[in-house]
């Protein structure tokens, strides 16, 4: 079943929106919870953690509503025109800053947290589960996950390019009133964003959850390709918000705020928003290969053999020096680092519709929303484990990170921070990359079979 380009284009737009939040949260949120809000480190990391206690049972209660909504514009589609506002105003709250105590401040960071993470949820698990009843054509949905990543990155770049100059346009990186500012422009564009996805988008499949919410749940646990699926997308949420939400706190410390690069004799400031900004425009290259790459490899071993590039990369970042041509050399790593995880993104999307076709086949269940709620539990929980992980590593090391102190400029970090800081950019997620690979080298649906699954359902789905 072929669609529109228009349908694509508008489906893209949705996780346009999502990832202009999420990697603001991903890789700015830790930052902002020390060094801005004025949360400790160990507070902080253990509120990003515990928070995804909710995620382990909204998520699948998410998947399970619109697995058996009924509506005239679908099963998931109407999530996005409902939940948007919600979405942009939870994404505000996220980012405000009130005058109060550290104990009603914790509060207030527990409560929006959680609140931003439920919306996310209720918006974000039936837009992915909608490419499951946009095709019924494997490549199809490869093509539908490459564009649906090249918006998101395309997203993810604006975000964090324009993130600290949006800040000091409204007050400054440093000030509370700056980042709740830049996040109120960004939240109105996210909004009009989900609007486009729903007006542009249809669901073409008819699916119907003919058996019990317990059967539902109790097939998705005997689903052995999605048990190896959500442990490898585990790893890859992991390993990006490892190194993603280490950048803010490596170029406030180790690269500093006087950097720069030599461009055709020009001078321009190397700064993190620089560095993440590339890194998506690199990610948008990467969507953009992925097609004919997995179709002549096979997704499966697309997905080791990437892996096994990002932990040769990723290695090879820890002994490039602070110096302006170790700053390129960082660039051009990033760079690649980035093509190779902008590869993977649509790869594992359209793993899950794999998953999901398998499910339907194997169990006679239609939970293409329950199976993608995994998708989105995965993503929270590894940058969950990612963000917390970090603020935990960086207080072990005695890290120094009190707004009151900070202010006063001049802060030297301990050696051990530093150290730190560089092998969380570098061996600590070449060593998750290296799980990912093992876990998918056990990941059954291969091309053949896949194709095999497709064909049968095609046969099903006539004779009803």
């Amino acid at each position: 079943m072929k669609s529109k380009l228009i349908e694509k284009i508008g489906y893209g737009f949705g996780d346009m929106s999502s990832s202009m939040f999420w990697k603001i949260f991903s890789y700015y949120l830790p930052f902002f919870y020390s060094n801005i809000f004025g949360l400790s480190l160990v507070d902080a990391g253990v509120l990003m953690l515990i928070t995804r206690i909710w995620d382990a049972v909204s998520d699948p209660m998410m998947g399970i509503i619109a697995d058996r909504t009924h509506t005239r514009w679908g099963k998931y589609r109407p999530y996005l025109l409902w939940i948007a506002p919600f979405f942009s105003i939870a994404g505000v709250l996220l980012f405000t800053t009130p005058d109060w105590g550290y104990g009603a401040k914790l509060v207030w960071a527990y409560v929006t947290y959680i609140l931003m993470m439920t919306v996310y949820t209720a918006i974000n698990v039936p837009y992915g589960a909608m490419l499951g009843v946009m095709t019924d054509d494997s490549n199809e949905k490869t093509v539908f996950s490459s564009f649906r990543m090249f918006f998101a990155y395309g997203g993810s770049f604006i975000a964090l390019f324009c993130w600290e100059p949006l800040t000091n346009l409204f007050g400054g990186y440093g000030t509370s009133g700056g980042w709740f500012y830049a996040m109120v422009a960004i939240a109105a564009a996210c909004l009009v964003l989900f609007v486009l996805c729903f007006t542009l988008t249809r669901e073409h499949l008819r699916t119907e959850s003919k058996v019990s919410v317990g059967a539902d749940i109790s097939s998705l646990l005997r689903n052995k390709p999605w048990w190896l699926l959500i442990g490898a997308a585990l790893c890859f949420n992991l390993f990006n918000t490892v190194r993603g939400s280490t950048v803010a706190y490596f170029f406030a410390d180790i690269i500093g705020s006087n950097a720069s690069l030599v461009f055709f004799a020009t001078q321009i400031a190397f700064y993190a928003g620089l560095f993440l900004g590339v890194g998506e425009v690199s990610n948008m290259l990467g969507v953009a290969i992925t097609v004919p790459i997995a179709s002549k490899l096979g997704k499966k071993t697309t997905f080791i053999l990437v892996n096994a590039a990002l932990v040769v990369f990723s290695i090879a970042f820890f002994f490039i020096p602070s110096t302006p041509g170790g700053y390129w050399a960082m660039l051009v790593i990033q760079i690649v680092i980035s093509i190779l995880t902008g590869i993977m993104s649509p790869l594992v999307w359209s793993m899950y519709a794999d998953v999901s076709d398998y499910a339907e086949l194997k169990f006679r269940t239609a939970s293409t929303g329950l199976i993608f709620s995994s998708s989105s539990m995965a993503q929270k929980f590894g940058g969950a484990l990612g963000g917390s992980a970090v603020m935990w590593l960086l207080a072990g090391v005695g890290y120094i990170s009190d707004p009151a102190v900070l202010t006063k400029g001049d802060v030297v970090q301990p050696a051990e921070a530093l150290d730190t800081l560089r092998m969380l950019m570098s061996f600590i997620p070449a060593g998750v990359a290296l799980l990912a690979m093992v876990v998918v080298y056990f990941y059954p649906l291969t091309t053949k079979k896949i194709n095999n699954i497709n064909n049968e359902l095609k046969r099903i789905r006539q004779t009803n």
